[in-house]
């Protein structure tokens, strides 16, 4: 994209070796600095791409500021994450399994956090060229920052929110990483659908 556009590449705080940034919120505290970043560096109508959790700040920003951005990228990325197994699940419902997901990820050692990449990426990274630096990334977070962004993921709903954006957002989804626990692209793609409606 850097021959057309000027790109601005957000590496976030704890992340992938990037000091860890102390927060009563995360979610709420990187949205709100990523909206001042566009608004300090006079980005007019940027378009906002966003992978997971990335994906998920951009839904975020567009519903909390619907004229901030001229579109969205979203790849990979729900409303509500934690309704993907149950569509009837509220915040409240998903915070035991939250809270016991993200105390295992803060309190897990590094050997630990690197036998589970090795578990989870080969479904997840299909260019195996890639997944020795996606690893690393993975080993250089820092534990409490990604436990604490995956629990508030899981907790947090913008399934009202995203009737608030205003701009033209493509919404792509991925499936084959779900495949060995039953998901298909028909089963991925309905919750897509429910998750956006």
């Amino acid at each position: 994209l850097k021959e057309k556009y000027t790109c601005h590449v957000l590496t976030l705080p704890g992340f992938a070796g990037q000091p860890a940034v102390k927060y009563d919120q995360y979610l709420p505290s990187l949205r709100e600095e990523i909206i001042a970043y566009i608004k300090t560096n006079k980005l007019k109508k940027p378009i906002i791409i966003g992978h997971s959790l990335g994906g998920f700040l951009g839904l975020s920003i567009a519903s909390t500021q619907p004229d901030l951005i001229s579109s969205m990228i979203i790849v990979d990325s729900l409303p509500f994450l934690g309704a993907t197994q149950d569509p009837d699940a509220t915040p409240e419902t998903v915070k035991p399994m939250a809270q016991k997901m993200r105390d295992q990820m803060a309190n897990a050692t590094p050997e630990q956090t690197k036998e589970s990449q090795k578990y989870f990426l080969p479904g997840m990274v299909s260019n195996k060229e890639k997944m020795n630096i996606i690893s690393q990334w993975g080993i250089e977070s820092d534990a409490n920052s990604v436990a604490q962004a995956m629990y508030e993921l899981q907790t947090t709903d913008l399934r009202e929110d995203v009737a608030k954006i205003k701009s033209p957002t493509l919404v792509l989804g991925a499936w084959v990483a779900y495949k060995q626990y039953g998901a298909t692209r028909e089963s991925t793609m309905k919750i897509f659908e429910m998750q956006y409606a």
